[in-house]
């Protein structure tokens, strides 16, 4: 009952901070005509990598094939903060980018590289996790919290289920799955996938989001992005020092059902769909005092440079 608790806690803060943008729709604006390039010109202008791609913070690595490239961490923000408009975020390591389709085509997706020193995640609780139980746990906390999003003027959030039920590999001690979730009850829903590495001293966040149309394509990609990131020597799971390595205070279940909350790219996530798929409301700042302005953004895709 405490983890289910922790879980809730956990997804009730990621639901909040997913609603909250703090650029408004006159900035953005600004900052298009500023950039005065074309989605197509700016990304002719990314220092793309490919191969063998070292991530030193983490101590990790991708061995890359020929059909995804990568971008260090000052493009992957210039991307994120530029071209899909979002807030500086210096937890972004990188950004893992598909050949095809690119980035400036109708139907791109990316995946946000994060890490977490959180410290080692024991995967005892893995086998033993009820994935419909959990399912059933989050989606009631996320309902239940909708009066009073909406009550603060942040709109209705529903996750409407597994797009891609969680599976945990326990031989690469790798975990993924998707969620599908509803905002503001849009007819076209968002797709939110994960990948979670585990490591020594913490764990590798692979990100993705895209519309619940490209399912097939996101969720392709992801399976062969999946083998391709690994932890070096001495910082693989199977390196823990019991006696010496800082523990997690939480398991499995809780990356999942907390999973929202990962440090990466939570507005990075947001501008993406922003940019890219909705026509909705762009929650603005919160003032002194707790007032919240509401901003509106153009619903337009116009795939040129946020």
């Amino acid at each position: 009952m405490k983890s289910m608790k922790i879980v809730a806690q956990r997804l009730l803060a990621a639901v909040a901070l997913l609603c909250v943008v703090c650029f408004s729709a006159s900035a953005q604006d600004a900052a298009q005509q500023e950039q005065g390039m074309s989605a197509e010109q700016f990304e002719q202008s990314l220092q793309f990598r490919s191969g063998q791609i070292e991530v030193p913070e983490a101590r990790a690595h991708f061995n890359l094939n020929d059909e995804f490239r990568y971008l260090d961490k000052a493009d992957a923000r210039r991307v994120l903060e530029d071209m899909w408009g979002n807030p500086p975020d210096d937890s972004v390591l990188g950004m893992i980018v598909p050949r095809s389709p690119g980035l400036s085509e109708q139907d791109s997706w990316a995946v946000v590289v994060t890490w977490s020193d959180d410290g080692y995640v024991s995967d005892e609780d893995a086998s033993k996790i009820d994935y419909a139980d959990l399912l059933k746990t989050m989606q009631a906390e996320t309902r239940d919290s909708n009066p009073e999003r909406i009550k603060a003027g942040y709109g209705s959030l529903d996750l409407v289920g597994w797009a891609v039920p969680p599976r945990y590999e326990a031989g690469s001690k790798k975990l993924y799955w998707a969620r599908e979730l509803a905002f503001n009850d849009q007819p076209d829903h968002t797709l939110n996938y994960d990948i979670r590495v585990l490591g020594r001293h913490g764990y590798l966040s692979l990100n993705a989001v895209s519309g619940m149309s490209e399912l097939a394509l996101v969720r392709e990609g992801m399976d062969k992005l999946l083998p391709m990131a690994e932890f070096d020597q001495g910082a693989r799971y199977a390196d823990h020092n019991p006696s010496t390595d800082k523990v997690a205070a939480y398991g499995v279940a809780t990356l999942i059902g907390g999973g929202l909350a990962a440090k990466a790219g939570l507005f990075a996530k947001l501008g993406l769909l922003l940019a890219k798929f909705w026509k909705l409301l762009l929650i603005g700042v919160l003032f002194l005092g707790g007032a919240i302005r509401k901003l509106f953004v153009r619903g337009d895709d116009n795939r040129t440079v946020r």
